[in-house]
């Protein structure tokens, strides 16, 4: 069987200029490293494919694999993780860990947070921030945290995440909303912050 791997190397991305931040939630050579170890010990052939732009050029190459090991992140937009998952549907190559779907909903938080609210299990009340007069609609309670709504690991996470009063939190959503658009800036895409009560 042969599997192919795809992944965000950071190296790649600090090479092209990207930032330690940006890259946060990308793998080092030691990781894939050890997933490639670990398959060879189970008896499986591994091919490195690379990130999202590496797939469609092997795609497209006519390259295939019997399934593919994917740990993609992707860098822009809330679907980026559901990138990969869904060209390989497209070309109806098997692949471990969720799909397209899945990926899109659970990266961001707030619509993750409805659908489990929605569902009846309890969770945190929360409101969404786009531009930060947003934040003057606030009715939650203190204490709150602030976080980029659709950034993983720790991105965005900074001591003032935890917000405490009002001058706070419009001073919290002001810096996530500069920073953040700031770094995608090279988009459409537009950043908002998820607020819920702690």
């Amino acid at each position: 069987m042969k599997i192919g791997l795809t992944y965000d190397l950071r190296a790649d991305y600090l090479k092209e200029g990207y930032t330690l931040e940006e890259t946060a939630e990308f793998d080092k050579v030691e990781t894939i490293e050890g997933l490639e170890d670990a398959l060879h010990l189970l008896g499986y052939h591994t091919e490195r494919i690379g990130h999202a732009r590496k797939l469609m050029q092997e795609l497209m190459a006519g390259r295939r694999w019997d399934i593919v090991f994917n740990i993609c992140e992707g860098m822009y937009g809330d679907s980026r993780e559901s990138l990969v998952p869904a060209l390989l549907d497209a070309y109806r190559i098997p692949y471990v860990f969720s799909g397209a779907v899945t990926l899109g909903i659970s990266l961001n938080k707030a619509f993750t947070k409805q659908i489990i609210r929605d569902a009846g299990i309890n969770t945190p009340p929360f409101m969404v921030v786009n531009k930060p007069d947003d934040a003057k609609l606030c009715k939650l309670t203190f204490p709150l945290f602030a976080k980029p709504i659709a950034e993983g690991t720790g991105k965005g996470v900074e001591d003032r995440s935890v917000i405490s009063n009002p001058g706070q939190l419009a001073e919290t959503c002001q810096y996530l909303l500069n920073k953040f658009n700031s770094i995608i800036s090279t988009t459409k895409a537009e950043i908002y912050i998820v607020i819920f009560k702690i």
